[in-house]
């Protein structure tokens, strides 16, 4: 039997604001919880936030990031706080923690459970400081840390699109430059589902240089050059001092062969690198790419329609949604038709999430990691 309970509070107190998840989870379950996922906005005091909360709800293991705007099924904002209680018969939690981007994932699935037995369905909640850079290498690492017996969904910790600093919670410590994990094993499959709105609006550049998060050079020209030349072709206005309104319109998509991972474009510096919130390989072909306010709605139709078809079957008890910033900057007051429209998929089923700077999903069909403007969800079975 699982047992979730949802809290959402607005308190601006840090203290206040954690007694007020942990008193509502609390009162949604029949005991302690196993386990508690939080989301809490960059301006809380995270430490006293996570103890008061731990105090008023204690949990097995607790895990959680800071977001960029937070939800759940009944409300939505942000600088607020959203949490997820889980408690189950049958399903299992083991918390994981990388606390330097330079070690190995083997040391975030250490305290795994999975990997000797056999005839559980393998799934890691990952939520990782994104602004350490590298978050598509660590999906890969666990992959091959777990010889990927394990699916993967989550996301990058946020501060509402200052991209400054961004911690992650294990228990109630608060970690930045790290990443955690929640391991969930159950006897039935939990249904994530991924999905993104955006096509190709220009040719294809090559990228000829590029170093981390800064993209310098399209087919042998500085990166800048390709926007400011799709946003004459479009009749757009790109400024070199204020880019942030036409990237968020028009982002990277990198070819995959079999669609489009996406990259959010930031800034532009000094040398005409464009800077991203995620790496774009050199060598690779990519696109500027356009979306709508309708295709992003539908977009998280449809992640969330393969999420319940993914649980084969089982009945749904609560869901987890992720989904970009930029997306919520983008939609403005219509990003609340997105969350309308994964709230209709689930039919009244509990929801919690936030936004987050970069989503992750690896399952059965999604092989790309790490993504930006991308909607995720998993749906957690009864």
């Amino acid at each position: 039997m699982m047992e979730t309970a949802i809290a959402y509070t607005n308190l601006e107190d840090d203290v206040s604001a954690g007694h007020a998840l942990g008193r509502e989870l609390r009162a949604g379950l029949s005991g302690s919880p196993d386990a508690l996922v939080v989301f809490a906005a960059p301006q809380y005091a995270h430490g006293d936030l996570l103890r008061a909360l731990a105090e008023e709800c204690p949990a097995g293991v607790m895990i959680g990031a800071s977001s960029a705007g937070e939800f759940t099924h009944l409300a939505k904002g942000e600088g607020t706080a959203s949490a997820l209680a889980m408690k189950s018969t049958e399903i299992r939690f083991t918390a994981g923690v990388r606390e330097d981007p330079a070690a190995s994932a083997r040391q975030m699935v250490a305290n795994f459970r999975g990997m000797a037995e056999p005839g559980v369905h393998r799934t890691a909640l990952i939520l990782a400081d994104a602004l350490a850079g590298h978050a598509h290498l660590l999906v890969d690492e666990l992959t091959l840390a777990t010889t990927g017996q394990y699916q993967f969904f989550g996301g990058g910790a946020g501060d509402n699109a200052q991209f400054r600093r961004t911690v992650v919670f294990h228990g109630s410590e608060v970690l930045t430059n790290a990443a955690v994990a929640l391991e969930i094993l159950s006897p039935r499959p939990l249904g994530i589902g991924v999905s993104h709105g955006w096509e190709p609006a220009s040719k294809a550049f090559r990228v000829t240089e590029a170093d981390g998060l800064r993209l310098i050079g399209l087919n042998g020209l500085p990166a800048v050059e390709a926007f400011e030349a799709h946003a004459e072709q479009t009749d757009l206005v790109f400024d070199r001092n204020a880019p942030i309104s036409f990237f968020l319109h028009n982002i990277i998509g990198v070819d995959t062969g079999a669609g489009y991972r996406l990259r959010v474009p930031l800034a532009v510096d000094a040398e005409g690198a464009v800077l991203c919130a995620a790496e774009v390989p050199v060598g690779s072909l990519v696109h500027i790419m356009r979306s709508t306010a309708n295709s992003a709605v539908l977009a998280a139709e449809r992640a969330t329609t393969a999420a319940l078809a993914n649980l084969g079957g089982q009945k749904p008890k609560a869901a987890l949604f992720f989904d970009c910033v930029a997306t919520r900057l983008r939609l403005g007051d219509k990003f609340d038709a997105e969350l309308d429209a994964v709230k209709a998929q689930l039919a009244n089923i509990p929801l919690v999430g936030c936004n987050t700077h970069g989503q992750i999903a690896r399952a059965a069909g999604q092989f790309e990691g790490f993504h930006n403007c991308t909607a995720v969800v998993c749906v957690l079975p009864e």
